[in-house]
C-alpha cells in the first residue's frame, strides 16, 4: 500500500467528500479485447483459404486466453477502484489483492488531462489524468480510466476551481476562454513533409510479416505476394525499382497525412482559466493537455529540414511538471506543423511577449573552425561509405573502383552542403531574461528558455574540440530535456556567455586572463 501524505492538511473544501466509482460501461470495453483474437483468427482462415492448422488454433487460442486474463484484470479494476475529492486532495483506493490507497493534495496539482480512445468514445468514456509535476509513483499524480464523459467534465471543473482558490485565483468566467490557435485544414499542405509516414509503412509490414511468421504461414507464399512478385519479374529492374519507391513514397504521404488527420483534428490551443494552457486535439483518440503558465520557462520553435524548406514549423513548451521523457515529449506539443511565421506568433503569445524570443534575439555566429568540423565529418563518411566499393574494386573488377570514387565524391558534395547548413543554423544569444541557441540541420531547433531557471553548467571538449579551441556548452535545467546545449562555441565566448547568462554561478571555475 501507498500513501501520499507529505502536504499539509488544509481543512475545509467545497465538496461532499462521498465516493465515486468509474462508470459501469467499462465493463463492455473491458470485454471487448476478445474481439482482437477473433478476428486475428478469421483473417488467418482468409488469408489461408480456409486451411486451419494446428498451430494458428494453438496461437489463436494463446491470444484469447491472454485477452480474457487481461479482461479479467481490468474486470477487477473496476470492481475495486472508488475516488472522491475532499476540501484539500484527491483520493485513490484501488485493487483487491494488491491494495493501493493514493491521496494528492489539491495544492500539488499542476494539471488534469482527459484522453479518450475509439473504444472509450464509443462508450461515451474518458480517462483523466492528475499530474502534479513530480516523477515516481510515489507523488505523480493519479489516473481515473473510464469515467463518463460528463463526469470527468465536471471533475475536471471541480479541481480546476478548487487549484485556483488554493493559488489565489479569480474564478474563470464560462466563455472567456481566449483561444490563442486553432486548426486551419489549410495546414494540411504540411503534414506529406513528415518522414513518419513512410516509417509508419516499414513498421506495419514488418509487424504483418511478424504475426504470420509465429502462426508459421509464410507470407511469401501468399496469393498476393506471387502476384506482385510474378508482375515484378516481368518488367526491367529500373522500372520496378522506381515503381516501389513511388509506391512507398504515395503510401508514406498517406499515412502522414492519416496521422495528421488523426493526431490534430479538433485542435485548439486555449487560455481557458487563469494561469492555464490548454491543448486539444485528436479524431479517434482525443486528448485535452493542461500546462500550467507559472511552470513554462520557454519555447522550442523546431524546423525539420522538408518542413524548413516549406516555410513550415513546430512549437512546444518547454515547462516543467510535464512527466518522464516520453509524456514530455507528447504533452509539450503546443502546435501541428504551421507556417513558420504563425509558429513565432504563437511562441511569443504563449510567452506574453510582444515578439518572440527566438525571432527577436540578435544570435552570434560561431567560429569558422565549427564549420571546418562539420566538412570533415562529411568527408570521412565519404570515405567510410566509398572504401568499400574501392577495395573491391581493387580485388575484382576496375567497374567497382569507378563507382566507389564517383560515390565518394557525389557525398561529399551533398555532405558539404549539409555542413554548411548546419553551421548557419548554430547560433546563441542573451535576449531579456531568456537565453536563446540554436543548431541543428536535419530538424533545426531554436529554444528560448529564462535564464532564472538553469540550475547548473557542464562544458565538454571532446580532443576534436580541443584542437580547435571549442567546446560545447550545456545549460542545466529542471525543465523540458534537462539539458539545453550550445554546441561547438569558441572556449571564451562559452565561458562569458555563461557568466553573462548566470552571474557568479561559474566564477570558482573561471580563471580571468590578466
Amino acid at each position: 500500500m501507498s500513501l501520499d501524505s507529505t502536504a499539509p492538511h488544509i481543512t475545509g473544501g467545497t465538496s461532499d467528500g462521498t465516493w465515486g466509482r468509474l462508470n459501469p460501461r467499462l465493463i463492455l470495453v473491458n470485454l471487448s479485447v476478445v474481439v482482437a483474437p477473433l478476428a486475428t483468427f478469421g483473417a488467418t482462415t482468409a488469408l489461408s483459404g480456409g486451411k486451419v492448422t494446428l498451430q494458428v488454433l494453438i496461437t489463436c487460442a494463446s491470444f484469447l486466453i491472454t485477452c480474457l486474463v487481461i479482461a479479467g484484470i481490468s474486470l477487477m479494476r473496476y470492481f475495486t477502484t472508488r475516488y472522491r475529492i475532499t476540501g484539500d486532495r484527491v483520493e485513490l483506493h484501488k485493487g483487491y489483492f494488491f491494495r493501493s490507497e493514493r491521496s494528492v493534495p489539491v495544492d500539488r496539482i499542476r494539471s488534469v488531462d482527459l484522453t479518450a480512445n475509439p473504444l472509450h468514445r464509443i462508450f461515451g468514456l474518458t480517462s483523466l489524468k492528475v499530474a502534479t509535476g513530480h516523477q515516481g509513483s510515489a507523488s505523480g499524480g493519479l489516473s481515473l480510466d473510464g469515467l463518463a464523459l460528463h463526469d470527468a467534465t465536471a471533475l475536471h471543473r471541480q479541481l480546476s476551481e478548487l487549484r485556483q482558490a488554493r493559488h489565489g485565483l479569480a474564478p474563470a468566467d464560462p466563455g472567456t476562454d481566449t483561444t490563442v490557435a486553432e486548426l486551419d485544414w489549410a495546414w494540411l499542405r504540411y503534414a506529406p513533409l513528415t518522414l513518419w509516414g513512410v516509417g509508419g509503412v516499414f513498421i506495419a509490414v514488418g509487424s504483418v510479416y511478424r504475426t504470420l511468421h509465429e502462426m508459421k504461414i509464410d507470407p511469401l507464399e501468399l496469393g498476393i505476394v506471387k502476384d506482385i512478385e510474378a508482375h515484378f519479374g516481368s518488367v526491367p529492374l529500373w522500372y520496378g525499382i522506381l515503381v516501389t519507391l513511388l509506391v512507398l513514397i504515395l503510401m508514406g504521404v498517406v499515412g502522414s497525412t492519416a496521422t495528421f488527420i488523426e493526431g490534430w483534428s479538433g485542435y485548439r490551443l486555449d487560455r481557458d482559466e487563469p494561469g492555464m494552457l490548454r491543448v486539444r486535439r485528436g479524431l479517434l483518440i482525443t486528448r485535452s493537455v493542461s500546462i500550467e503558465e507559472q511552470r513554462l520557462r520557454g519555447v522550442e520553435v523546431a524546423e525539420p529540414l522538408l518542413l524548413r524548406w516549406a516555410r513550415g514549423a513546430r512549437v512546444k513548451a518547454v515547462a516543467s511538471g510535464l512527466g518522464d521523457e516520453d509524456e514530455n515529449s507528447s504533452r509539450s506539443r503546443l502546435t501541428p506543423p504551421v507556417p513558420v511565421a504563425l509558429a513565432r506568433e504563437i511562441a511569443a503569445d504563449v510567452l506574453d511577449e510582444t515578439v518572440s524570443p527566438t525571432t527577436a534575439a540578435d544570435l552570434a555566429a560561431h567560429p569558422r573552425t565549427a564549420l571546418r568540423r562539420r566538412i570533415n565529418r562529411a568527408l570521412i563518411w565519404a570515405a567510410l561509405l566509398a572504401a568499400p566499393f574501392i577495395g573491391l574494386g581493387l580485388w575484382l573488377t576496375p567497374v567497382l573502383v569507378h563507382t566507389g570514387w564517383i560515390t565518394g565524391v557525389i557525398l561529399f558534395l551533398i555532405g558539404t552542403a549539409f555542413a554548411h547548413d548546419a553551421y548557419r543554423s548554430l547560433g546563441h544569444a542573451l535576449h531579456g531574461p531568456y537565453l536563446v541557441t540554436r543548431a541543428g540541420t536535419f530538424t533545426r531547433r531554436t529554444v528560448a528558455f529564462q535564464r532564472d531557471g538553469i540550475i547548473g553548467w557542464s562544458i565538454t571538449r571532446s580532443a576534436f574540440q580541443r584542437r580547435a579551441g571549442l567546446l560545447t556548452l550545456g545549460a542545466a535545467t529542471a525543465v523540458g530535456n534537462g539539458v539545453y546545449k550550445v554546441r561547438d562555441v569558441g572556449v571564451s565566448d562559452g565561458l562569458a556567455l555563461a557568466e553573462e547568462a548566470t552571474p557568479g554561478l561559474l566564477a570558482p571555475f573561471i580563471e580571468r586572463r590578466p
